[in-house]
Order: C-alpha cells, then structure tokens, then sequence
C-alpha cells in the first residue's frame, strides 16, 4: 500500500481550515485562540480515504505570514499540496510565498482549490480562474486542475476527492532505502500514555518496542505504542502521519525542530554542504556571508551561508554553498530545506542538502566543486566514492556513509561489494564495516616508501626505522589498524622487510663512508683486544670525541649484525672471544657436572664484574640453568 500525505497551503482566511473539515469532518483547528481569531495558528492534521480506497493523512498548516515558519515545519515530508484560493480575492503574498516554499521543498504535485465561490458572480470567478491559470505558467502546479469549491454549500467537494485521488495515482511509492527519521512538528502528553510526538515518517520505518534517540539533545527512549490515522499500528512506513508514544521521556526535553531516529544512523551537525537556488522573486543579490533562516525538517536554524564559487547570488541564480550554523540541527543528504532572509523576515530560496558533515571548505576550490557536483548529480557509487576521498585515511563506516549520502546501509553495503571487487575500496574494519578509498590507500603506501627512504638517507647506519618513529614522522591521521594494515600489505608484496618492531626497504643494505669503516675497525680492535675485559659501553663511546654518535651507531649496528654481542647495557663482547668462552665453559660443565661462581672464576681469571654478568648471560643464551647457587647444562634438566 502506498503511504501519502497532502498539505495545505495557501493565503490567510482563504478556507483551508473550513475545506479540510468540508472535505473529513475534522476541524483541525485545535486550540482556543484559532477559534477566537478564526485563523490557524498551529498545525492541525486529519485524514481522507479516497474513492481507490487509498488514505492519506493531511496537515493544515496556517496561511498568516506570521506563521510562515509553522507552515514550512508542516510542509516537511508532504507528497502533494492542495493550494487554496479564495475566489474573492484571488493570488495573495502568502500565495506566492507558499508556492515558492512548496517547490524548494521538492513538492512536484498538487490541486489547486478555487474556493469561496460562494462570495463571487460566475463572470467574476472565471477571471480569477484565468488569472489563477496564468500565475501558475512555469511553476509545479502549470498542468495541475483548478477545482472551483464551497466549504459552506459544499459544492464542488466530489470533484476535488476526484482530482486529488487521480493526483496521488500518479505519484510513485517512495523507495523503502532512507534511513529512519522523523521530524518532530507536535509533543504532548496524554493520560494514561505519557509523552506522545507527531511528524511525518519522511523516510524508513519503525516498529513498537524499538529504540529511538531524540537528537539533537541525544535522549533515548522507546516506542510504546504508534498510530497512523488515529489507528494502533505495530509498524509505520515513510509518507505516513504518524503518532509515537514514547517510553522514558518526559514532554519537556522534546520540542518541534527535534527529530526521532535510530541511534547511531543519523548525528545532528552544524555544517552543510548545499545546492542553493535563489528565487528570481527576490529584488536584490544574496551577498557572501549573508545571515539566512534555514528552514530543514520542522526546525528553523540561523546560519551564514558561505557561497563557494561566487562572490553573491543574483536572482534567479543556483550556486554551490556551504551553511555554517549558530546551533545544531538533524539532516541528511539528499533532503530538501527553504532559505528565509534574517531581517525582515520573507523566503528568499532553498535548495538540496548535499553532504551533512563537511570540513570547512576553501571558497573558488577546484577540487571541491567537482566533489559537489558528484555528490549532486553523480550515481551512488560515484557517490560512495566521493564520501571515501572526503574521508581521507580517517575512513568511515558504512553507517557514516548511509548517513552522508541519505541512504540505508543494505544500499550502501550492496555498492561496497561491488567497489571491493573492483579494488576502488579497502576494507579496514569487518566489525562495523569501515572503509578507506583505495586511492588514499596507495598513498598512505607511497608516504611510507618515501618516509622509509628518507630515514634510510639520513641514517645511513641503522638497518632500519622503528614503526613508532614512522607512524610518527606520517604526520596524518592514520589509525594504528590502518597503519599495520598497510605494513603488512608491503611485506607481502616483499617492498618492504618487517623485523620485530624495525622496518626497512627490502633494497636497503648499510652502506659506510671510508670514514666511518675506520670507526667500525678501531671498535672492533678496542673488543678484540680487549678479550673478556672490555671496557664500558660509555667508556668506548666516549673514546672517539667528536665521533661520538656515529660511533654509538656502529656500535648498534654491529650489534645488530652479531660481531659485537650485548651481554646488558654497559658491557659488549667481540663475538670471537664468547664463543671461545662457551667452549671452555661447557667443558667444564660437563667435566664437573656444574659450575659456580668460584669454578668459573678459576677457569677465565675474572672478577665478580665479569663474572656475575657472563655467567647471568650463558642462563640467558640457553647453555644453563641456575640451580641454587650453582649452574648445570640446560640439556641436562
């Protein structure tokens, strides 16, 4: 079944209120002061059931311009407009303005409603009617029929049901691939019930039972109960008027503006990437930075509009913007929003949200137009992709995504697979399915080839680079999953050489300056000669002065390559003479069966500084065992 709603609009006192209650029987308007002043203030809603059997719900939004805001909150999610005309006056400011806000808000269908007949000669009707026909030339509603009718002889009435059941025959079932979200235009309570909020279901569905957040305030609550139409359902789908009975949160934190929607799909922002479209109605330029009245959902925002290809907006003019916003509010791309000027108050344009949570832009930038324009117009993967370069090597998950481009995550997930076969995506995180555009991929690969190569030209000694010191010298925002990820990528592709904690270019071997050989040979002969009494590590260090860090280099390199062996951090060994040791030490072993710290002082002649360390050593490199005071051979346990 498909799920529609029609709203009204229309200039003050031309009868919407009165042809909605002709048309359903409900008076929509609710409260005390509507009836006093006999105009609507606040929304009032109701439902038809057309001859096809189709019902749609309605929303009667007021006509004064004073509450042009509360007719734009109203209009919010509306399918097709039933634009009243009072007969006796004809097309009025709020008509226009009314008209206008239908059309940047993406409204593409409608009836016009000729009403108050009543009050005018039939010669006198067919002008407006002409003149009615000629205003509407070029806008939405240039084919749509003009229904003369009277709410007080109730003449007229079964040709509008007609006209408006054949409109919405023709009106194509909204795709089921939204994310939840409903704007909040009512909150009250209800005895018995508790908190209960009204809205449009603009996109998605919801069940009872499941759990709601309520941005932008970030309340969680649950669904207790829904109805559509005045009807207990267990589920509400997109298009439809629905009434939700909230478990857990009290009227006074939810207030229109606000919006009911899934936790983690949907975060309030206060930046937007827009397409702009500024009315040919409007008598001068929208300058850069101008201070506008964003109109999004049932919310109305202050916000500076940044213009990112031109210095101001002639009328009639479109352009690519950036909304910078005083206060946080609840979007999603793809949604339409109505542009009012800051003082005086009228509607100057609207537009289509393109991307909800951009960076701050460069104005007159190449590149971001580009993305703009893919973003507009480009096809869903085209799209996906767009997000992922937006992204950067942060990433982001397929719930970000769904959210950036206004679409579900099935949708999304269906692209990625297609984009990860084709190698234009890179899966970083299964769990939540958090992605990174392959070229930002290849680059953080190029940027550690080069980061690499560059460590290697200043550090001619060291075989390689810690991963700390390279991830550090990336300077971006690399995750550390991202980071080993691309790492381990390398190693396979046998670029690079991973050794425990160092990395280096699978090319790379350690290259010395003639200078620098003869350092390596004089360390080597202070070890050699000095056999199993070396000198401290400092001390050999501190032996070559002004060479001292290119010492202390090839000294860790030597280390490295096992001429040199570190027994602890002040004492170093030539290789040749602790391997001549461990022969004499597993000799005596095994003619003694053990070894103390005596035995093994008679057989090197050492003192307790060499001895304690060596033989602590020998436990380390697997030849002993300590048992008690003394040592065995490890084969022997």
């Amino acid at each position: 079944m498909k799920h529609f709603v029609l709203g009204t609009a229309g200039h003050v006192d031309h009868g919407k209120t009165a042809l909605i209650k002709a048309l359903t029987g409900v008076d929509t308007d609710r409260l005390k002061e509507e009836k006093e002043r006999g105009i609507t203030i606040e929304l009032g809603f109701a439902a038809l059931t057309l001859p096809s059997g189709q019902t749609v719900g309605i929303v009667d939004v007021p006509g004064h311009e004073k509450f042009i805001k509360t007719m734009v909150s109203g209009a919010a999610g509306i399918d097709l407009v039933l634009l009243a005309i009072a007969a006796d006056e004809g097309i009025m400011p709020q008509t226009k303005e009314h008209l206008h806000i239908c059309s940047l808000l993406g409204i593409t269908q409608g009836v016009v409603a000729l009403t108050k007949i009543d009050l005018v000669e039939a010669d006198w009707l067919e002008l407006v009617k002409s003149e009615i026909t000629d205003y509407l030339q070029g806008s939405f509603l240039q084919d749509a029929p003009i229904i003369p009718v009277s709410a007080v002889r109730q003449e007229g009435l079964s040709a509008l049901i007609d006209e408006i059941d054949k409109t919405v025959g023709q009106i194509a079932e909204k795709a089921e691939d939204g994310i939840f979200r409903l704007p909040v235009d009512r909150v009250f309570t209800m005895k018995g019930f508790g908190t209960v909020v009204t809205g449009t279901l603009v996109s998605g569905n919801i069940k009872v039972g499941e759990e709601l957040q309520i941005l932008p305030g970030k309340l969680l609550s649950r669904v207790r109960g829904l109805q559509v139409h005045n009807s207990q359902v267990d589920e509400a789908w997109s298009g439809q008027r629905t009434a939700i009975n909230l478990q857990g949160a009290e009227k006074s934190s939810i207030t229109r503006g606000d919006a009911l929607v899934r936790p983690q799909t949907v975060w309030s922002t206060q930046r937007l990437d827009v397409f702009v479209q500024y009315l040919g109605a409007n008598s001068k330029n929208l300058k850069n930075r101008a201070l506008v009245r964003l109109h999004t959902g049932t919310s109305e925002v202050i916000a500076r509009i940044v213009l990112l290809s031109k210095d101001e907006l002639a009328p009639g003019d479109a352009a690519f913007a950036q909304l910078v916003l005083v206060n946080k509010t609840v979007v999603v791309a793809g949604e339409h929003f109505v542009l009012r000027s800051y003082s005086p108050v009228g509607t100057i344009g609207g537009g289509q949200i393109l991307d909800p949570q951009p960076v701050k832009h460069k104005r007159h930038n190449e590149k971001v137009l580009s993305e703009l324009h893919q973003l507009q117009s480009g096809s869903l993967p085209e799209k996906v992709s767009t997000i992922m370069e937006r992204t950067g090597f942060a990433g982001i998950n397929i719930r970000g995504l769904a959210f950036r481009l206004g679409v579900n995550t099935r949708k999304i997930k269906e692209v990625l697979d297609n984009l990860f076969s084709r190698q234009k995506a890179v899966l970083l995180d299964s769990e939540d399915t958090t992605v990174i555009s392959e070229s930002f991929y290849s680059q953080l690969e190029e940027l550690i080839i080069r980061s690499i190569s560059a460590y290697h030209e200043k550090n001619t000694l060291q075989a390689g680079i810690s991963k700390e010191e390279l991830k550090a010298v990336l300077n971006r925002p690399v995750s550390t999953k991202l980071f080993n990820m691309a790492l381990r990528s390398l190693g396979k592709k046998e670029t690079i050489v991973i050794d425990k904690d160092n990395v280096r270019l699978a090319a790379h071997s350690v290259q010395m300056t003639g200078n620098q050989d003869s350092i390596r040979l004089a360390v080597l002969g202070i070890y050699q000669k000095a056999g199993l009494t070396p000198p401290a590590l400092a001390e050999v260090i501190n032996g070559f002065r002004d060479q001292k860090a290119q010492a202390q280099s090839i000294i860790k390199l030597l280390v490295k390559n096992g001429e040199l062996i570190k027994i602890n951090e002040d004492l170093c060994f030539a290789r040749e003479s602790l391997e001549q040791l461990r022969k004499d030490y597993k000799a005596l072993l095994i003619k003694d069966g053990k070894a103390t710290p005596g035995s093994f002082k008679e057989l090197t002649n050492l003192s307790r500084k060499y001895i304690i360390p060596l033989m602590e050593y020998f436990d380390m490199d697997k030849l002993t065992v300590r048992v008690e005071d003394y040592r065995i051979l490890r084969r022997e346990i």
